[in-house]
């Protein structure tokens, strides 16, 4: 397994593409955003204000490990934003055959809130933030990944993640 995949992890609003557009850029991995492969009827439940149930979650998990694993097995190491919020979702994405690593983005929800205030394009409402601070988990000690915060500028926050994680700009795999 000589690919990597690092995933840019946390609730609504962290900054999540912001920075793995940042990373992926920095590294010359390609990039994939995770909201784009819920089914509609996660999206229908979300833009209602309903909070996604771990059975909703489950093929869409399974959809982007299966994403991460086949472009591992062309040796295509990438960055891919998804909340990530519990363990048990990590350990569905640890199941692709690359290494994966986890980037989370934590904060208050304050400054979180404040961000989804000013966010217009984005089918997450700001009420279930709520939600998924409890279910967040952070990453355990025995997990391959960084907790990054991210009050600081989006350059600087790639950057501490980038060297936490021994990672180099440049292709690499």
């Amino acid at each position: 397994m000589s690919a990597t995949c690092l995933v840019v992890m946390g609730v609504s609003g962290a900054g999540k593409s912001t920075i793995a557009r940042r990373l992926a850029d920095e590294l010359g991995w390609p990039m994939a955003e995770a909201d784009e492969f819920h089914p509609p009827a996660n999206i229908e439940k979300m833009s209602s204000g309903i909070p996604l149930t771990d059975t909703d979650r489950a093929p869409w998990l399974a959809s982007l490990r299966d994403w991460i694993t086949e472009r591992a097995e062309s040796n295509e190491s990438t960055v891919v934003t998804c909340s990530a919020l519990k363990r048990a979702y990590r350990d569905i994405l640890r199941q692709a055959r690359a290494r994966v690593r986890f980037v989370h983005l934590a904060g208050s929800a304050t400054l979180i809130m404040e961000r989804l205030s000013v966010r217009s394009d984005h089918f997450m409402p700001s009420s279930l933030l709520d939600s998924q601070f409890g279910d967040l988990e952070p990453l355990g000690a025995d997990e391959d990944g960084v907790t990054v915060d991210l009050g600081q500028p989006p350059q600087r926050i790639a950057a501490t993640a980038l060297e936490r994680l021994g990672l180099h700009a440049g292709p690499q795999r």
